[in-house]
């Protein structure tokens, strides 16, 4: 949107005008950028979607309305006493992620801008959306909590509690779409066995919705995002049949799930990654032995693989600008890429600094982060690593920014490993969402 573009207001300041290319769809059913006849249409189609806020402009000015001389007198104040609404949002953007809570308390005009979509997909547009990371770990007695890591404050941030379908559930699934939706879907319930649910967080909101139900029930599957589509495939299901073969996709544009093809066997997924617009999966067939397959969207079928890619493939695993990295030991402190030409893993930095083998040291996710690749342990310890430029003599290649649990002395984590203590929780997920 060219924030020099404005009409006239009854108050005489300056609004916006929308533009609706500029405007990213997925969170927003104004009548402009949905394409869409009325609202209504929109709303069946994009789940816990928000008006298109913007200050002065009403999404059912078309219709006649009896109170509509009242509403063209009311006196709507400033966003800023003193600014003309273009010249607040400008400044109200540039307001870091950690505030934005605050902002949402100021007024009803504040809550509604800084929890619409324009507000944010101006700071997109400007370069000032903020990545921050979401983990998701299980205590000793099986609950399910979270936290977020706000890498430039570097202090965690308040999170709504988890959805109670999802307080004790095991081997669900997590995804993020549209950078700023994280998804909760499947799992096994303690009380209601395997399920079908589908929730998901709003980062623009902080608040959680409701999605359609997957169309089978199914936990301990493989998940992934592949053109802002979410895939689920193979896993587990109380009953006859057991391991499962049968595949399906979401698709947030049309709000519904749909299947696609079968796998080849059954699966229950360990394992898996995206990686030249290939999903690759790795696991346990129905008789325990271990399988690979990769599927294709653009051809909708799946096929065994046994490359080098997929023999030294080792978790966690991500790709970043178009190559394929891992870790190579328990604390990651080794970082692997994968090779094309030799069809093989090879070692392509090492931190340095080995914080031991005990598992509040384990590395259990890695994940892009600002371009980089972020290293998040059990103990909620982070690392992040440059790989555009590896230069080793750099000592900001490789940077601890979030260093909890590491003040404990080296003795006590050799202690702590030698008797094998289990740690208070450990890390099921581990995403990034934009805002």
């Amino acid at each position: 949107m060219d924030l020099s573009s404005h009409r006239q207001s009854p108050n005489g300041s300056r609004g916006f005008r929308l533009q609706a290319p500029l405007v990213d769809s997925v969170s927003c059913y104004c009548r402009v950028d949905s394409g869409l006849k009325t609202v209504v249409e929109a709303r069946k189609f994009v789940p816990g979607s928000k008006l298109c806020i913007q200050p002065d402009i009403n999404p059912n000015a078309h219709r006649r309305s009896k109170n509509s001389k009242r509403e063209r007198t009311r006196i709507q104040p400033p966003l800023l006493p003193g600014l003309p609404d273009d010249l607040a949002v400008a400044c109200l953007i540039r307001v870091p992620r950690a505030e934005h809570r605050k902002l949402r308390l100021v007024c009803k005009r504040w809550y509604r801008l800084a929890s619409g979509n324009f507000f944010y997909s101006q700071r997109k547009l400007l370069g000032m959306s903020e990545e921050w990371v979401y983990v998701f770990k299980r205590d000793r007695d099986g609950k399910i909590s979270w936290n977020t890591f706000d890498p430039v404050s570097q202090h965690p941030q308040p999170l709504p509690p988890v959805p109670r379908e999802y307080s004790e559930a095991v081997g669900f699934g997590c995804a993020v779409l549209s950078g700023c939706h994280l998804y909760l879907f499947g799992g096994k319930d303690p009380l209601r066995g395997s399920m079908r649910r589908v929730i998901f967080y709003n980062a623009r909101t902080n608040k959680w919705h409701r999605a359609p139900d997957m169309l089978r029930k199914r936990h301990f599957f493989g998940s992934c995002v592949i053109n802002n589509c979410l895939y689920v495939a193979g896993g587990e299901c109380e009953g006859i049949q057991r391991t499962l073969r049968s595949a399906e996709v979401y698709d947030p544009n049309k709000n519904r799930w749909s299947f696609v093809a079968d796998m080849s066997t059954a699966m229950v997924p360990l394992i898996g990654v995206v990686y030249d617009k290939k999903w690759f999966l790795k696991g346990l067939g129905s008789h325990q032995q271990v399988m690979s397959e990769a599927y294709d969207p653009e051809t909708n079928s799946w096929r065994p693989v046994s490359d080098g890619m997929v023999t030294g493939w080792r978790n966690p695993c991500t790709s970043l600008n178009g190559r394929l990295y891992g870790l190579d030991c328990r604390d990651g402190c080794k970082l692997r890429v994968f090779d094309e030409t030799t069809d093989s893993w090879n070692k392509f930095m090492d931190s340095r600094v080995h914080l031991g083998n005990s598992r509040a040291l384990e590395a259990a996710a890695l994940v892009p982060l600002n371009n980089k690749l972020c290293i998040i342990r059990n103990n909620m310890s982070m690392s992040l690593v440059d790989v555009t430029n590896p230069d080793k003599n750099n000592p900001r290649v490789w940077e601890n920014i979030a260093v909890k649990g590491q003040s404990k002395s080296i003795l006590s984590n050799i202690w702590s490993s030698i008797a094998g203590r289990a740690v208070k929780s450990h890390i099921v997920h581990c995403q990034v969402l934009q805002a």
